[in-house]
């Protein structure tokens, strides 16, 4: 038995409810592993659940991610060996603490090429791109992509994922300078949407076409005016709800 730091809220709120506090952490049981963490990945999902948008148990740990090092494997974990380097995203919820017992299936061996403050922060968005650009649609070269928030983190992993499938990105941000940054990892165009109206810009950049797909992270936002930005037959994938949860529609409207 070992102790560790973690930070805990045990109801739901701002910042003032999180808590540094010591906790005991076990061995790993058969099929776990015990980590180390030398960073941990802040992302808009901890925000969620510790504002309670997201329900959970409490008292909970938050955190999606992490990397570092393996500490002690349990029976039956042959992909990981002690003193490896490794990172996760993972559920549940537990990545803020400097160490942790978790399920050994959720956690990948680090590449030396990769430092552990990149690892914590891009693993949860690499995976996020690519269940979006492979599972949700089957994307190929010469498709034409609408990303909201295209200089976020997933944002940023998606136009280089777009450029290397030959995939025209088209993504919006609210500055110029994150325009500019979302282009330099490779979109295509990039739409300003406190200057533009993300619509009409979409129309004049797909000539009237529209575009195959619509990515959308921010929800209420922009999910309803998005709609007006797809081709005949688009397809609309709504995954998350940043400015808020998308309300009830008409499915008419899709006529």
């Amino acid at each position: 038995m070992t102790e560790t730091r973690a930070v805990i809220f045990q109801a739901p709120g701002g910042p003032e409810v999180l808590k540094l506090v010591q906790r005991p952490v076990g061995d790993p049981g058969p099929g776990e592993v015990r980590t180390r963490h030398h960073a941990c990945g802040l992302n808009h999902i901890d925000i969620c659940q510790r504002s309670g948008v997201y329900p959970m148990p409490l008292p909970q740990v938050l955190g999606m991610q992490g990397a570092g090092v393996v500490k002690a494997v349990g029976q039956g974990v042959t992909h990981l060996a002690t003193g490896d380097r490794m990172a996760y995203a993972a559920t549940p919820p537990g990545a803020y603490c400097d160490v942790r017992v978790m399920s050994a299936a959720q956690v990948c061996r680090l590449p030396d090429g990769i430092d552990f403050r990149t690892a914590a922060a891009m693993v949860l968005q690499g995976l996020t791109v690519h269940y979006l650009f492979h599972r949700t649609v089957p994307l190929k070269s010469g498709d034409t992509v609408l990303f909201h928030a295209a200089a976020g983190g997933v944002g940023l992993i998606a136009c280089q994922w777009a450029r290397a499938m030959g995939i025209r990105l088209i993504g919006t941000a609210g500055t110029e300078e994150k325009c500019a940054l979302a282009r330099d990892h490779g979109a295509a165009e990039t739409i300003n949407y406190e200057r533009e109206d993300f619509v009409v810009r979409v129309r004049e950049l797909t000539e009237g076409r529209g575009v195959d797909v619509v990515m959308d992270s921010i929800g209420a936002a922009t999910f309803e005016r998005s709609l007006d930005c797809l081709r005949p037959v688009g397809m609309m994938i709504s995954f998350g709800n940043a400015s808020g949860k998308v309300p009830p529609f008409d499915l008419g409207i899709l006529g």
